[in-house]
């Protein structure tokens, strides 16, 4: 999510809450609220509809709109009102059946089904095995490392020796003051081989957060030298480093190193789907 979006969508962010499980969830009158529905009857007709959507596609009406009940106080005496707890899904049907010419309306729409397609990506992503999980990650670090080329090249980093120590630079943020070379090095790589090339999926996903949190910043702050550039990679590196050190996990340089390049899956991979013998899905 970007800075604007951040800005944009904060009011949908503010009313997240976090169950003792760890899962998200909304409180409908919360959500009320933010939608600009002043009255609960009218926008219990809306829960009504995003219910019936449920259970159209479905699904069991109570696990993702769990009825719970609050206590209030009206000044003169506490009285009971209905309250619902909505997961991301719940909500995103809300907003779709919500009033359109409501423009936080359109906003929660976009919000809710951004959220809610990151989490369906996020459980396919995890039910993969660890070498396609490096054919996934390296792919999006290949397209992440183009914007960030364009995002260092429009903030003044224009020679290939001016690339270089700026890509050192973001590398030895998060390594802890090794190089490209240091790295390389370090995994007994060749000459040919790319260190990225090298990475299991946990570091791969480290430097695809330096990598879009970097190009994210030199594109939003109009960074304008290659010196200013430089030191942005650096800063944004070494505080993902430091994050990592405060959560006790392994570090960058201290994680095993494959013995299969990502190239060498790859071939693997496509070898299956033309191998004749492959049952396909088409199959069944």
């Amino acid at each position: 999510m970007t800075k604007l979006d951040a800005e944009e969508y904060g009011s949908f962010e503010a009313i997240r809450q976090t169950d003792e499980n760890g899962n998200e969830f909304w409180y409908a009158r919360d959500l009320q609220n933010v939608l600009g529905y002043t009255k609960w009857e009218n926008f219990s007709k809306v829960i009504d509809r995003a219910m019936i959507a449920c259970k159209n596609s479905g699904f069991e009406i109570d696990d993702y709109f769990p009825d719970v009940r609050k206590i209030v106080d009206t000044g003169v005496s506490t009285k009971p009102i209905q309250d619902y707890k909505l997961s991301r899904y719940a909500c995103y049907l809300i907003v779709q059946n919500g009033d359109p010419r409501k423009e936080v309306i359109a906003l929660g729409q976009t919000y809710f089904a951004i959220q809610t397609h990151r989490q369906e990506l996020a459980d396919t992503f995890n039910q993969l095995d660890e070498n396609n999980k490096r054919l996934v990650v390296r792919g999006n670090i290949k397209q992440w490392n183009l914007l960030l080329a364009e995002a260092a090249h429009n903030a003044g980093v224009i020679t290939d020796e001016e690339f270089m120590i700026f890509q050192n630079a973001g590398y030895t943020g998060l390594y802890g003051g090794l190089t490209i070379a240091d790295i390389h090095r370090r995994k007994g790589l060749k000459k040919n081989e790319k260190i990225l090339d090298f990475m299991g999926s946990t570091e791969l996903i480290a430097n695809l957060f330096r990598i879009s949190q970097t190009e994210e910043k030199l594109r939003i702050d109009g960074t304008s030298t290659a010196s200013e550039a430089n030191d942005v990679h650096y800063r944004i590196a070494e505080k993902i480093r430091k994050a990592m050190i405060d959560m006790g996990t392994t570090l960058p340089e201290d994680l095993p190193v494959p013995e299969k390049s990502v190239q060498t899956i790859e071939r693997e991979e496509i070898r299956k789907l033309r191998d004749p013998k492959t049952k396909l899905m088409l199959d069944e």
